[in-house]
């Protein structure tokens, strides 16, 4: 099977909440989002691991880890996705995907197959916003179909949305808050944007505190990430 995997964290408390995992890195994306922290990862071509070293790193990991998390770039791009999933599942981890809902049709067919245990969906914006944020044509429509989908399935899941202010005013958030509730979905966590410094923006824990208490009266309790 062929597997663009780019990295992968050994043991991670972050990326699946409440879990010890480890993380797998996909290779591609579709969209550069002006604030992509995993820039190098857009592309598919690049330095790749051995899908069977990978395999063979979790097999000494066995009662060691809860799961693994499949992360990217964007994972969803890949066809042999789901028999990744299916081998790392017969070893007897749990699994978890991190995706921006790029490729509604796989998503759902994951989620039918029962090969997912929890969702982290990266939600950018409002559909307004997003073509001009991806810079992908029809990546708004693609996202919110995608997390209708996510929604109906029952799958637990994790909404994020990283917050750089210029992008993402109050107004903006407001907007987003709004459509996220049409579409019945909740769990929403607001993250704090980073430079390329690793630097948060002036103020950003209570400018994201405050806009996550006017989003709770549309949606009910919005986290905040940003420490």
């Amino acid at each position: 099977m062929s597997l663009p995997v780019g990295g992968m964290t050994p043991l991670s408390t972050v990326d699946w909440p409440d879990r010890l995992s480890a993380v797998i890195f996909l290779r591609g994306c579709a969209w550069r989002c002006q604030y992509c922290h995993n820039q190098d990862l857009q592309r598919r071509e690049g330095s790749t691991h051995r899908w069977l070293e990978i395999l063979a790193f979790l097999g000494s990991r066995r009662g060691l880890l809860d799961g693994v998390v499949f992360s990217g770039g964007e994972p969803t791009l890949h066809p042999g996705l789901a028999e990744a999933m299916a081998e790392v599942r017969a070893m007897g981890f749990s699994t978890a995907l991190h995706t921006g809902g790029d490729r509604p049709e796989r998503l759902a067919a994951l989620l039918r197959a029962g090969l997912v245990d929890w969702v982290g969906f990266d939600l950018k914006a409002p559909l307004a916003d997003y073509d001009a944020l991806t810079g992908s044509p029809g990546s708004g429509e693609r996202a919110y179909r995608s997390l209708r989908t996510l929604v109906s399935s029952g799958v637990p899941y994790e909404l994020r949305t990283t917050v750089r202010r210029d992008l993402l005013p109050l107004p903006r958030l407001l907007a987003l808050a709004r459509e996220v509730a049409v579409c019945g979905a909740g769990n929403l966590v607001l993250q704090a944007y980073r430079d390329a410094e690793q630097q948060l923006e002036p103020q950003a824990p209570s400018t994201l505190r405050e806009a996550a208490r006017q989003m709770g009266s549309l949606l009910g309790p919005v986290g905040v990430r940003a420490a």
